[in-house]
Parts: structure tokens; C-alpha cells; sequence
């Protein structure tokens, strides 16, 4: 039989084994530490207390302890034996799979030394997913959109310059395509002239995930910088749709800035009600889209759309920053926000 708790608020996974382990056991902490995973992202340590060293019932006992490791290496970085077990090495074999974890032994009845210890190791590293679109045409103009520098360039630098490990992901993955005006002279910042001379970010930016292979339990939170591309894309893509709603539903923040709120267009709460219904949010104003004459061009007004959702738009004078803040969902309502939207996300995780 295996016990098994998350020790708060340290998060550290405790496993009290007693008797032979069987498959059935590690298919339901799998169930458990997967749950945990997918709303915190990361596992402090796993402490293993057991006097004695149980064993398991059968190979495929032993075969799904193995699988359970490998499979769950990437979140572990401490593993505490606390056991009084003439075989407790055995435990170095086992704990190959897990690659880099650190592993001590305690003695049985040290468990305050071993959560302590487990403790300290706590990882603080935010890891956050940022989507882009993959949508080039502006329309029928002719002319070419995507996402908008600033957009992307502000918030990563927020985000990185913090310490957070930074995931770039888009519908089709690879390179998305930059709209061409946010990067001409006009539009340029120190952000955007800071991530066009960096070789990492722009590697990054070269190779983004494709959104279908991401999972929402590898990070803390979501971001959507603007541009128009999201309107024709992001806003219909049902990836990106499922993406935004499992990461409400696992208590995660998500902002997205400009025209990135259209991305929420379809998304809809667990009572199957518009997510943005009764919340206080922004985005590019009507105002803001005829100043850039493209007010008949796109396939909707982010402010317009907001409304008719049921949700409660607010908005500043044109170009200003806003940032709204209602629960879990950050949303700004133009380029100049993009920084300040990112260090509300940051500050939330």
C-alpha cells in the first residue's frame, strides 16, 4: 500500500509505503502528482518515509515505479529517504532514472531534518509560455500583419530579466511572422532594439513550439502579446481556446495585451458562460483602431467584442497604458502596456 500527501505550503510530495507496491499504487500517485502538477508546475522534492524498505508485488509494481520516475525526473530536483532499511542503497539503482535529483538518506524519525532539507531546495523559477500568432495577411489589403514587437519584446524582458524561463509557442510553430510596422524607426524602444541583438531571443523566436505540442503543466502561467495576427487566428484556433480554458480551470494567470484579448472571443468559463462575462478587462480601443484606419479591416473590434461578451471594458486615453486585473486574467489595452501587463502576471505567479 502507498500513502501519499503534498506537504504545504513547501510542496514537497510525501510517500508513506507499507507492504509489497503494486501497479495500482503508482497509477494513482501518478494521478495525484499530475493533478498537483498541472495547477503549481513543479514538485519541491518527493520524501520517501518508510522504516523499512517495502518492495513491490510483481515486475510490473516494480516497472511502474520505474516509469513513474522517469516520467516525473524533470520536477524533481531533492529525493529524502527516510528509512532505517538494511537495503536502502538499493535506492541508489532506483534512483538512476531520476538523472540530476540529489538524494540523502535519513535516518527513520529525522523527518523535520528531511523536510527541512527538501525545503531549501525549493524551486522559484517561474516558467511562463508565451503565444504568438502565425496569421500574416492584414485581410484583403494586400499588405502583411503578425505580431507586434513591442508586444513581445517588453514582456520577455520583464519575464527573463526576473529569472523565469521563458517558452515561446505559435499555431504552426517555427518563426511567426512580425508585423512589419513594429519595427520600423517609429515603433522601435530599447526593448525591441534589445531583443533584435539577442542571439537567445531571437533563436527562440525562430523555433517556437507549435501550440498543439504545448502542455499547460510545464508553466506557471500564459501570456498573449498582440498584433493583428491574433484576430484571424488565435481567435478561432481551438488549441489555443483549450489551452486558455484549462489554464483558468488549473488556477493559472493568463494576460494578453492590445489585440490579444480578442483571443478570448470563444473562450468559455466551466459553467459554459463567456470567460470574460461579468469581468473588468481592456484592449485596443475602437478609438485606437481608427487611428490606424483598419477599423473596417479586421474581422472584429477587440472593444466591441469584449462588450458584447458581457464583459466590463474599461479603457484610458489612446496609447496609454492600462492594465486591468480581474482574478486570474490580466489584459492591457495597447503597446505601452505590454510591460506593465507582463509584471502583473509576473507579480501574480
Amino acid at each position: 500500500m502507498l500513502e501519499y500527501t503534498i506537504i504545504e505550503p513547501q510542496g514537497i510530495l510525501r510517500m508513506t509505503p507499507s507492504g509489497a507496491l503494486s501497479a495500482e499504487d503508482f497509477s494513482g500517485l501518478t494521478r495525484f502528482a499530475d493533478d498537483y502538477l498541472a495547477k503549481h508546475g513543479s514538485i519541491a522534492g518527493i520524501l520517501i518515509d518508510a522504516q523499512s524498505f517495502p518492495g513491490w508485488d510483481s515486475f510490473a509494481g516494480f516497472a511502474s515505479h520505474v516509469r513513474f520516475v522517469r516520467d516525473h525526473q524533470r520536477h524533481i530536483q531533492r529525493v529524502a529517504l527516510v528509512t532505517d532499511s538494511s537495503i536502502v542503497h538499493v535506492a541508489e539503482t532506483l534512483a538512476k532514472p531520476f538523472v540530476a535529483a540529489d538524494i540523502r538518506y535519513f535516518a527513520f524519525g529525522q523527518y523535520d531534518g528531511a523536510v527541512q532539507w527538501l525545503s531549501r531546495a525549493r524551486r522559484t523559477e517561474a516558467r511562463i509560455l508565451i503565444v504568438l500568432t502565425s496569421h500574416d495577411q492584414l485581410g484583403k489589403t494586400g499588405r502583411r500583419t503578425g505580431f507586434w514587437l513591442e508586444e513581445l519584446a517588453a514582456p520577455y524582458y520583464v519575464f527573463t530579466d526576473a529569472g523565469a524561463k521563458v517558452t515561446l509557442a505559435s499555431p504552426k510553430g517555427g518563426h511567426p511572422p512580425l508585423d512589419p510596422a513594429s519595427d520600423d524607426a517609429a515603433s522601435a524602444s530599447d526593448a525591441t532594439r534589445r531583443f533584435k541583438a539577442d542571439r537567445a531571443a531571437q533563436t527562440a523566436l525562430a523555433n517556437t513550439l507549435p501550440l498543439r505540442e504545448v502542455s499547460l503543466g510545464d508553466f506557471n502561467a500564459v501570456f498573449y502579446p498582440g498584433g493583428h495576427g491574433p484576430l484571424w487566428d488565435l481567435a478561432e484556433d481551438a488549441d489555443s481556446i483549450t489551452l486558455i480554458e484549462a489554464t483558468f480551470a488549473a488556477g493559472k494567470p493568463l494576460a494578453a495585451v492590445c489585440h490579444a484579448p480578442g483571443v478570448l472571443r470563444h473562450v468559455k468559463s466551466a459553467a459554459g458562460q463567456p470567460i470574460v462575462r461579468g469581468r473588468a478587462v481592456t484592449g485596443f480601443s475602437n478609438a485606437e483602431e481608427r487611428a490606424v484606419g483598419l477599423s473596417d479591416v479586421v474581422p472584429f473590434l477587440v472593444e466591441e467584442m469584449l462588450m458584447a461578451e458581457g464583459g466590463v471594458y474599461s479603457k484610458a486615453d489612446d496609447w496609454q497604458a492600462h492594465v486591468v486585473t480581474d482574478g486570474l486574467l490580466i489584459t492591457g489595452q495597447n503597446p505601452a502596456s505590454s510591460g506593465p501587463a507582463a509584471q502583473a502576471l509576473l507579480d501574480m505567479i
